[in-house]
């Protein structure tokens, strides 16, 4: 059994994300308009990960789960604080896109206060359903219901995928990167994370080594 599921490493990196945003926005520099292009970039990246992730965990995720023992009401309560979540995403969407156009201090501050908000329902959430589900994850590794769950999030186009590598392990701990890494053989994570994650260490990672 492994240390923790591929879910909660995402997770982790939602959290890191966040944490990244907080501490970029408490610091911005009013009328900087290189970074508020720098951070509208690493927040599109963000957005689409997220989203794609919590559609992902009610579209593929809560079946598979529910086949091996999930109760649908524990997967309702989770999809619930999926709404509140979504409708915290878009209210810093719409905050990020703001200081995208403007590069002001005080829309930097807006922007924070609104992903405040994102990180504190996003938290609440991440960690019920660790509490709740990573035990079934671990305790039904390698199962056949697992397996399909896999298959299923695996149907993306390379570009998407090399994406999402290099942003989960931006950052990952060792037991995050094995988590995210371990079920798929060296060349293809290279091949996948090395070319196609390419827009991403262009794009995103240089706005966290400012």
């Amino acid at each position: 059994m492994g240390e923790m599921s591929m879910n909660k490493a995402i997770h982790a990196a939602v959290r890191r994300d966040l944490d990244r945003f907080l501490d970029a926005l408490g610091r911005f520099p009013d009328g900087d308009r290189t970074r508020a292009a720098q951070l509208a970039a690493a927040w599109q990246n963000f957005d689409s990960q997220l989203t794609r992730h919590h559609e992902g965990e009610h579209e593929i995720a809560w079946p598979a789960l529910e086949k091996l023992g999930v109760s649908r009401e524990l997967l309702t309560q989770l999809d619930a604080e999926h709404d509140t979540m979504a409708a915290a995403l878009a209210a810093s969407r719409t905050a990020m896109g703001t200081l995208r156009r403007t590069a002001s201090a005080d829309d930097a501050a807006a922007a924070r206060a609104a992903i405040q908000e994102l990180q504190r329902v996003t938290v609440e959430h991440l960690e019920h359903e660790e509490a709740e589900i990573e035990p079934v994850y671990l305790a039904n590794e390698g199962s056949p219901e697992m397996k399909a769950m896999g298959r299923e999030f695996a149907k993306v186009g390379p570009a998407q995928g090399g994406t999402f590598f290099a942003w989960a392990l931006d950052g990952a701990t060792p037991a995050e990167s094995a988590a995210i890494t371990g079920t798929i053989p060296k060349p293809v994570l290279t091949v996948i994370a090395g070319v196609f994650g390419r827009s991403y260490r262009k794009s995103v990672a240089p706005t966290w080594r400012s």
